[in-house]
C-alpha cells in the first residue's frame, strides 16, 4: 500500500520543488488542470506590469522601436524554441493556434499542387479538423480530407496524399505519438508533416531537428502558462524558409512594411509569417511565463512528470481497482503528461471533485482528464487527490442532480 508519508519524503527529495513558489496557486485546491490553462506566474505580473507601466504607459509609441516590440514574435519564438528542440530563427510567436495551422495547412498545399488529398486524425480536436477543411476548400483546386484512424496511417499513404496533420499528444486519452517515426513514414510517402503540439510542449520532451518535422504549431497557455487565449507558435524547418509562402499575409510580414508599398514581398525568415499587429500585453504575459523554463531541463521535467502520473495510476489501481477504465497508456514513451479516466458519470465526478477542490476537467463522452505539471505539483497533491476521489466514489455525490446539466466549460 502506497502512504501519504511515502509522497511527502519524495516531495522532500524533489528537485523541481522550489519552483512552486513562483506560481499563483489557492493552496486549499488541487490544481490538476495545467493541461488545460495553466496558472499565472510572479514572472509573468512582473513582464505584464512593466508593459503596462512602462512601456506602454511612458513609452507610447515609441516603444514599437525602443521596446523592441517589432521583434518580439521572433525574440520570444527564439525563447521557446529550445522546449521543442528547435533551432534559433525557427519559431515564430503570434496569433493563436487555429490561426497558425491554417497558415502552415495552406502554405504546404501549395508545395504538393500535384496531390489532393491530406490525411488527419478522426480523433483530433475538432478545431484542427474544422481549419483543415476549410483551408483545403479555398484552396483553389479540388482536396479531399480524409479523417482516419491514425493506427491505419501507413495504409493510408500513396502518391495523392499532400499533408498529413496529427496532434502528437491526444487531447483527450493523453497518448503520445511517435512523432520522428510518423514522421519518416510520411516523408517515405513524398507528404509532408504538420504536428500540433498543444498538448505536447513543455509537457514531454520534443525534437523537432532530430524528427526532420517539417511543420508545427501549438499554443502557449496549457503547460507553458502563458494565460487565457495565449499567443501560439509555429515552427517552420529552416529549410522550407523563403519557399514557404504565408497565405495570410499581413502588412508586419512584408520585407519594409513602412514603406506602404501595393505588392506584397515577403520578409526574410519567420518574420514572413507575421500578419498583423501581435497584443503586446498578451506576448509579455508569455514571456514572462518563459523565464521558468530557463531554470529547468526538459529531462527533469519528464522524469517528474512519470513519476506523478505513475504515482497516480498506482493509487487508483490500489484504491478505485475497477471503478475506472484508465484510457491514458501505461508505457511510458506512450503517455504524455496527464491520465485520463473513463467513467459513464464522467461529468459528475469531475463537478463533485471541482467543489472538494481538485480541479480537473471533463471531456466528451465519458473522460475524466487530470493534467499533471511538475513545475509546481507535489506527490502529495496526487495522494490527496486520490483520497478525495474516493471519497465522492463512495459517498455517491457525483449522482447529485445538479450535474445533470453541463456548464458551458466543461
Amino acid at each position: 500500500m502506497i502512504a501519504r508519508s511515502d509522497c511527502v519524503a519524495l516531495d522532500e527529495g524533489d528537485e523541481l520543488a522550489d519552483l512552486r513558489q513562483e506560481f499563483t496557486l489557492n493552496e486549499d485546491e488541487i490544481y490538476l488542470d495545467g493541461n488545460s490553462l495553466g496558472p499565472v506566474s510572479r514572472a509573468v505580473r512582473t513582464r505584464v506590469n512593466e508593459v503596462i507601466d512602462n512601456e506602454w504607459g511612458h513609452g507610447l509609441v515609441r516603444s514599437w522601436n525602443s521596446a523592441g516590440w517589432m521583434a518580439a514574435p521572433t525574440r520570444i519564438g527564439d525563447r521557446l524554441a529550445p522546449l521543442i528542440g528547435a533551432q534559433p530563427g525557427e519559431v515564430l510567436v503570434a496569433d493563436t493556434l487555429t490561426f497558425l495551422l491554417a497558415k502552415l495547412v495552406g502554405a504546404a498545399l501549395d508545395q504538393r499542387r500535384e496531390r489532393h488529398v491530406v490525411l488527419t486524425d478522426v480523433a483530433n480536436f475538432h478545431s484542427d479538423i474544422y481549419i483543415i477543411q476549410a483551408m483545403c476548400a479555398r484552396a483553389g483546386r479540388p482536396i479531399t480530407v480524409k479523417t482516419i484512424d491514425r493506427n491505419t496511417l501507413e495504409r493510408e499513404l500513396n502518391d495523392d496524399v499532400a499533408l498529413v496533420e496529427l496532434t502528437q499528444v491526444d487531447y483527450r486519452t493523453g497518448e503520445s505519438l511517435d512523432m520522428k517515426g510518423i514522421t519518416a513514414k510520411v516523408h517515405a510517402a513524398g507528404a509532408l508533416m504538420l504536428w500540433d503540439f498543444a498538448h505536447s510542449a513543455g509537457a514531454v520532451p520534443l525534437d523537432v531537428t532530430d524528427a526532420g518535422v517539417d511543420f508545427a504549431a501549438g499554443c502557449g497557455y496549457k503547460y507553458l502558462n502563458g494565460g487565457p487565449g495565449a499567443p501560439a507558435f509555429m515552427y517552420v524547418r529552416k529549410s522550407w524558409q523563403g519557399i514557404l509562402e504565408n497565405p495570410l499575409p499581413g502588412w508586419l510580414g512584408h520585407a519594409r512594411p513602412f514603406d506602404f508599398e501595393l505588392k506584397y514581398e515577403p520578409a526574410e525568415g519567420m518574420q514572413a509569417f507575421v500578419t498583423s499587429s501581435p497584443s503586446m500585453i498578451a506576448l509579455a504575459a508569455l514571456d514572462g511565463a518563459l523565464d521558468v523554463w530557463d531554470r529547468v531541463s526538459m529531462a527533469q521535467v519528464r522524469a517528474k512528470s512519470l513519476a506523478l502520473t505513475d504515482l497516480f495510476i498506482a493509487l487508483i489501481d490500489e484504491r478505485l481497482a475497477g471503478v475506472f477504465d484508465i484510457v491514458t497508456p501505461r508505457d511510458h514513451a506512450r503517455r504524455g503528461s496527464q491520465v485520463a479516466l473513463a467513467h459513464p458519470e464522467g461529468y459528475g465526478v469531475i463537478q463533485a471533485l471541482i467543489e472538494r477542490g481538485v480541479i480537473g476537467d471533463f471531456r466528451a463522452p465519458d473522460i475524466c482528464r487530470f493534467g499533471f505539471t511538475p513545475l509546481y505539483l507535489r506527490f502529495v497533491d496526487v495522494y490527496d487527490a486520490v483520497d478525495r476521489i474516493v471519497e465522492i466514489m463512495t459517498d455517491g455525490s457525483f449522482r447529485d442532480g445538479r450535474y445533470k446539466a453541463r456548464l458551458a466549460v466543461t
